[in-house]
């Protein structure tokens, strides 16, 4: 009997030993090659330094405005969900407009966008200003028929006479088109968001799971840093889809379609992984539902290797540590 007690006691005693070591070599070395490879998302956004609160307060407002659509049914939430706690997109393969078309591509989040080399998948809006200007006007989309329609529509509402004022002070005619896209860019540039892969590489180990740590291992191992490095885990570059192996659909061509370059067809923004778990559907026309799915035809597509399933699931376990703790 004594002796069974002193192998359960020394089992604890192992235990708490065990504990109180730390994670081991493996997870410290590939925190610290993760901090050289990715880094964690700055505090700040580009642009932010001269965003007002008012500014921003004006921004949100206008960010959920459904009048900024030709028929009040339309804002940009609509595509770009953030109420309860959806990840910037309204996880459908593409959406629906002011007019019920739909879009060609699959909405984007906008979490963390203003981090992102340019906006929408081929680049074609230099920065956040540029793009909020894009979808107001768009026919597809919220359908406004000119600027002077949208200015008119808002300086129409009591609301916004004084909300512009506070935001842009000095400005005799505030209420401008150009004035509308700088607010709604001052709040997206709030977005950032905060995970638990940036507190592990901010030192605290202990903030992934082991399976995680085995994840984002398996991760790095197999290439996807090729393209999904930064911060971000991408958005840094423009690649081919279907690098080594070409992907089913080539209707759309992609970058080709802003540069008119030969080089550029099928070649789109990679995107960020930060949240990817919860912004299903997958690629620009959202024709992939699951992750594992996305997962193991990216590995095949741009880098030419046929991933095992347990591959598949290490590294989408890895890939769920990427979401917005304020989203799960």
């Amino acid at each position: 009997m004594k002796q069974k007690i002193s192998f359960i006691i020394t089992g604890i005693l192992i235990s708490i030993l065990a504990t109180a070591c730390g994670p081991d070599q493996k997870t410290q070395d590939l925190a610290e090659r993760s901090k050289k490879i990715f880094g964690t998302l700055p505090e700040k956004m580009p642009g932010s330094n001269k965003d007002t609160a008012e500014l921003i307060a004006l921004g949100k407002k206008l960010y959920f405005e459904k009048k900024l659509s030709l028929n009040d049914s339309q804002s940009c939430n609509s595509c770009h969900m953030l109420e309860d706690k959806k990840a910037g997109v309204d996880n459908l393969p593409t959406s629906p407009g002011a007019e019920g078309k739909l879009g060609g591509r699959n909405s984007p989040t906008v979490l963390n966008a203003g981090f992102h080399i340019a906006q929408f998948w081929d680049g074609r809006a230099e920065d956040l200003v540029a793009q909020a200007k894009g979808p107001i006007l768009n026919p597809i989309e919220m359908g406004m028929p000119s600027e002077k329609a949208v200015i008119e529509k808002i300086s129409a509402l009591e609301e916004y006479k004084e909300a512009f004022a506070a935001a842009f002070p000095g400005q005799e005619n505030a209420i401008t088109y150009q004035n509308i896209a700088e607010a709604i860019a001052a709040f997206e540039r709030t977005l950032i968001t905060k995970d638990r892969f940036d507190d592990f590489q901010k030192g605290n180990l202990k903030a992934l799971t082991k399976a995680e740590v085995d994840g984002l291992d398996t991760f790095v191992k197999t290439g996807c840093v090729q393209c999904h490095m930064g911060p971000l885990l991408g958005a840094t570059s423009y690649r081919k889809m279907g690098q080594v192996n070409p992907y089913e659909n080539t209707e759309d061509l992609g970058r080709y379609d802003v540069t008119k370059n030969e080089a550029d067809k099928y070649l789109f923004k990679v995107p960020s992984l930060r949240n990817v778990a919860l912004t299903a559907p997958y690629f620009h026309d959202g024709k992939v539902a699951k992750l594992e799915e996305a997962v193991k035809k990216m590995a095949w597509m741009q880098l030419g290797k046929e991933i095992s399933d347990e591959e598949v699931n290490k590294i989408v376990t890895f890939l769920k540590a990427l979401s917005d703790k304020d989203r799960i």
